[in-house]
């Protein structure tokens, strides 16, 4: 206010003049110190000016100038950023609404936050100002300054409607039109971005960033060339960074004008993002080497995109199938073809990938599936196929070649085409062989029966009436085996192998039967024909001897004894042994007695030296030489104190005595007998000889006492107890199964202690044993093998432990065996039970005492394959438990050599298993594929082996390979928790190991 103005004022009123003198005083004073704070703001000095401007707020009573400094105090806040420096503008706003400088504070503000790179806070404030209320040139200002903060925050559509208002200005207008241009290059509007990229390209400011969108921006536009032009121009002048992208648009522009060998360097130059490559990234390189036929280079690319899942991805997989195809490396494009074949991104690549998965799958075998479900599931999946003729003769080949005989019967149940029929009668053939080989004989036979209502190839027919009969056979089905293999004969041709054999099972089918002259017939035929195999020649001399034996033709059963001492395949004990017996049979005495001597002194170790005592014994009884009987009866029951002789020359003994008056001797004897060997017939002998001594002393009141200390001896019912058990034993003789079973448990419910009762326990066990009655058996097995040794113990020791390793009680059947090892007098009943000990000292964690009872089974130079496998098997296993892996090798080789079924696939399993820890990894795969091929019935060992599979390819460098394996493994084989636990761990390590460098694989946290 002028002082002119002043003094109108006065005069005007001139009774208040006073006090406003006072007022206009205090006016002009905060007047100059608010041009004082102004001053001090405009030079910058925000915390003075603040402090002076909010002195004159304090005192001046305008609101112009309280409003004036509100806002210069909120704006010095903000200057000086302080923490209530929005408040302050707020609460000056909120104040003084009607402030001309409400709007200017909204903008001051903004601009302040702009002009510090605060996009962020400065379209806060630019929100709130009323854009009406701005003069031309600040709306220039404000719509770019406005805009280009929404374009620094990504808020690209309020960013665009702001700079579109001035894209035509001469100040702001290039700038305008770069941003939008970015806008639309990062939107995907290529089009609109090119369109204002080019409106700003002579502006010297935009060109350096220009050259890369725009070649970028032309690649994106398909102007693969342009793109390509661009770029180059721009590769002299970029940063590292810059290179690497440019490369890339070069590289992938070449790739798409199939310009693959010019793509190759550029694309390879390209450093990923962040360093990473994408499985985009890995596909392009290896699809570019695989068009120049460089297919090792193609694989090293394709086999680093793991777990893609879109039409790259089934691209690539499907030309890395082929790439391993050219470099003969089915395994892998088996894996990869797979892989392929699961996805639908491109139908034609799909079927395709179905095709030639389909197909190795038949040539080499499938680890995930049988042969023949992968080329069932092709049929199925694609019924009208151009290949359908050829994949349906693979089909039926494969139901025999993958040997995965179960599987196969499943799939081909229900397919009754003519050619499924025969397929149907082979596989249903050999899945009965397996069960043969497994000791599966009544399933055999089902199976068996099944190939022969299939008759469609009348080799297949012949083979399968064979191998039913050798069924029957070993379930002493002895008629229906000679019926078996009397119908082979006069199907077979002379080419098939079991041909070779016939008149040696048929010879020994009579034997059996008993039937003495016809086995004899045929044991003849059979060495006159005879090729080969020595083992058996030597047993048919041996059963020749003894159908001569029986039959009492002594003189034949010598020379076929001799014949088989020569053989020497089997221990010659036993001839030996029959031949003395024989010269005994035919008066010859002396030599009888000289072959027994020789005997005993020529086989130390032999099961039958104890027989050998007891008949030497007898013969020297014979020739009146009792003081040598007596003796050798003497040394038998010294030396074979468990064996079954001992009663009888104890009774013998007794009876020399009696026969030379001396009956007390006699009567020791025989009580010795009878106590020692209670329900044994020669007990029973003892106590009827006893009886006659006593009554010949005149003692009968001392028989009757001791005889009542014989608690299996029943002084009455002797002639029905005898009929009893003769009715029984007749129907045992017969074959007559059930009625058998009855009478016999008949007589033991009447005679419970009778004079047959050990014999009656035995031969009821022996028929349920027939009928797979194995539970019923048991209990009368244990009763003989409780009782006194005779000369059914053998066999009991042999079935109750049978029994008791079939259901696992390894702690029942161990004393069994036990037993049997010691007392046996068969062979093959010794090896029987030193295998059977191996295995359950195995199966309860003695791991030493298993390798003991394995070494000793294969001491045994006469026992056959599966017995030597299961040996080696049980000294791999434990060195395995035991940690000793360099035994366990060797052991695991001696199983390759002689295993079959599972033990082979265990086998096979650890051949890989040691090449893989010896670095031998491409070795290791071909034992891995030899396994899926050959044993891929075996689930467990074919799993397993996958994952080492999986191991050895990350081993090479193929990534691809092992995780495509490993998920197969995690997705195909849950029911095998531990491995599929393996597999998760490996996969997991294997993935983030390589998500170091590859941007598209997803890790577990």
């Amino acid at each position: 206010m002028t002082i002119k103005n002043l003094a109108i004022l006065v005069l005007a009123l001139p009774f208040s003049f006073q006090v406003f003198a006072q007022q206009s005083a205090t006016y002009t004073s905060d007047l100059v110190d608010y041009q004082k704070a102004l001053s001090l703001y405009n030079n910058q000095q925000y915390l003075a000016a603040q402090s002076m401007f909010r002195h004159v707020k304090k005192t001046a009573n305008e609101d112009v100038l309280q409003s004036d400094c509100a806002y210069y105090i909120a704006n010095c806040a903000v200057r000086l950023n302080q923490q209530n420096a929005d408040g302050l503008v707020e609460d000056f706003v909120e104040d003084y609404p009607t402030s001309t400088k409400r709007n200017t504070a909204f903008v001051d503000v903004g601009d302040y936050y702009f002009e510090n790179s605060k996009y962020a806070y400065a379209k806060k404030w630019y929100d709130k100002v009323d854009e009406a209320a701005l003069s031309r040139n600040e709306k220039q200002k404000f719509n770019f300054n406005n805009g280009y903060a929404a374009f620094s925050t990504k808020r690209y559509k309020e960013a665009k409607k702001y700079l579109s208002r001035v894209e035509n200005s001469q100040k702001y207008g290039s700038q305008a039109k770069y941003y939008i241009g970015f806008m639309a290059y990062e939107s995907d509007d290529y089009d609109q971005a090119n369109e204002y990229f080019d409106q700003v390209s002579d502006k010297e400011r935009y060109q350096e960033k220009l050259s890369y969108y725009q070649a970028d921006l032309n690649f994106k536009l398909g102007k693969f060339e342009k793109a390509i032009e661009l770029a180059k121009e721009r590769l002299e002048t970029s940063d590292e960074a810059e290179v690497s992208e440019l490369s890339k648009i070069i590289g992938e522009s070449h790739f798409n004008l199939k310009q693959y060998d010019r793509a190759i360097p550029y694309l390879k130059a390209y450093k990923g993002k962040r360093g990473k490559w994408n499985n985009t990234d890995f596909y392009q390189l290896g699809y570019a080497y695989y068009k120049q036929g460089d297919y090792e280079s193609a694989v090293s690319e394709f086999n680093k995109i793991i777990g893609g899942n879109n039409g790259i991805a089934q691209n690539a997989y499907y030309h890395l199938g082929e790439s391993y195809i050219n470099l003969d490396k089915k395994q892998e494009a088996l894996n990869a073809f797979k892989n392929a074949s699961e996805m639908d991104f491109d139908l034609k690549i799909q079927e395709d990938a179905w095709l030639n998965y389909a197909k190795i799958s038949y040539e080499i075998g499938n680890p995930y599936q049988s042969a023949p479900q992968v080329l069932a599931g092709y049929l199925d999946k694609y019924p009208n196929t151009s290949y359908k003729e050829e994949i349906e003769t693979l089909l039926i080949d494969s139901y025999i070649t993958s040997k995965n005989y179960k599987e196969a019967l499943n799939l081909l149940e229900g397919k009754r085409s003519f050619e499924n029929k025969v397929a149907y009668q082979k596989v249903a053939f050999y899945r009965g062989i397996e069960l043969y080989n497994e000791g599966n004989y009544l399933e055999a036979i089902h199976l068996f029966d099944a190939s022969l209502k299939e008759p469609r190839d009348p080799n297949y027919t012949a083979r399968a009436t064979f191998w039913k009969a050798e069924a029957d056979f070993n379930l002493t089905n002895y008629d229906d085996a000679l019926v078996g293999f009397k119908q082979f004969q006069q199907q077979a041709q002379s080419t098939l192998p079991e041909t070779e054999n016939l008149d040696y099972n048929i010879a020994y089918t009579y034997f059996k039967q008993k039937n003495y002259p016809k086995a004899t017939e045929y044991f003849n035929t059979f060495i006159r024909n005879h090729k080969g195999d020595k083992v058996r020649l030597n047993d048919a001399y041996l059963r020749l001897g003894d159908g001569y034996f029986v039959s009492s033709d002594y003189s034949d059963a010598i020379d076929a004894y001799e014949q088989a001492i020569k053989v020497n395949e089997i221990d010659s004990d036993y001839p030996f042994f029959q031949k003395a017996l024989s010269a005994g049979y035919l008066g010859q005495s002396s030599k009888k007695i000289t072959e027994l001597e020789r005997f005993i002194d020529t086989y130390p170790n032999s099961k039958l030296r104890d027989d050998a005592m007891y008949e030497l014994g007898n013969s020297y009884v014979k020739a009146n030489q009792a003081e040598k009987a007596m003796a050798i009866y003497d040394r038998l029951n010294k030396e074979y104190r468990m064996s079954s002789f001992v009663p009888r020359a104890l009774l013998r003994q007794g009876l020399v005595y009696y026969n030379g008056s001396q009956n007390e001797q006699a009567l020791g004897k025989f009580k010795k007998v009878a106590n020692e060997f209670p329900n044994t017939p020669e007990a029973q002998q003892a106590v009827s000889t006893a009886r006659l001594i006593y009554i010949d002393l005149g003692r009968v009141n001392e028989y009757a006492s001791w005889v009542k200390t014989l608690d299996y001896v029943e002084v009455t019912n002797t002639d029905l107890d005898n009929a009893t058990y003769e009715a029984a034993e007749k129907q045992y003789l017969d074959n007559n199964t059930d009625k058998g079973i009855r009478q016999f448990n008949g007589y033991l419910n009447e005679f419970p202690n009778g004079l047959h009762a050990l014999q009656s326990h035995f031969y009821l066990a022996q028929l349920y044993f027939k009928k797979d009655l194995k539970g019923n058996a048991a209990p009368h097995y244990k009763y003989v093998v409780e009782a006194s040794q005779s000369e059914f113990t053998e066999e009991a020791l042999s079935r109750l432990s049978q029994y008791h390793l079939e259901n696992k009680n390894w702690n029942e059947a161990m004393p069994l065996l036990s037993r049997l090892e010691q007392e046996a007098n068969f062979p093959q009943n010794v090896i029987f039970a030193q295998s059977n000990l191996m295995k359950a000292n195995y199966q309860l964690d003695r791991y030493n005492e298993a390798v003991t009872y394995a070494e000793k089974v294969l001491g045994n130079s006469k026992i056959d394959n599966k017995i030597k496998s299961d040996a080696y098997i049980i000294i791999a296993r434990s060195a395995i438990k035991t940690g000793d892996e360099a035994k366990a090798k060797t052991a695991y080789t001696e199983v390759e050599r002689v295993a079959t079924g599972e033990t082979a696939a265990e086998a096979l399993y650890y051949n890989a298993y040691f090449k893989h820890k010896a670095g031998q990894f491409e070795a290791s795969n071909k034992s891995v594929q030899k396994l899926a091929r050959d044993f891929s019935g075996y689930k467990y060992y074919s799993a397993k082996g996958l994952v080492l599979m999986a191991k050895n390819f990350y081993a090479l460098n193929d990534a691809f390979q092992a995780t495509y394996i490993l998920e197969s493994v995690i997705e195909n084989f849950k029911e095998f928790s531990d491995v599929a636990e393996e597999a998760k761990t490996e996969l997991n390590k294997i993935k983030q190991e390589e998500a170091k460098t590859n941007s598209s694989i997803q890790t577990e946290d």
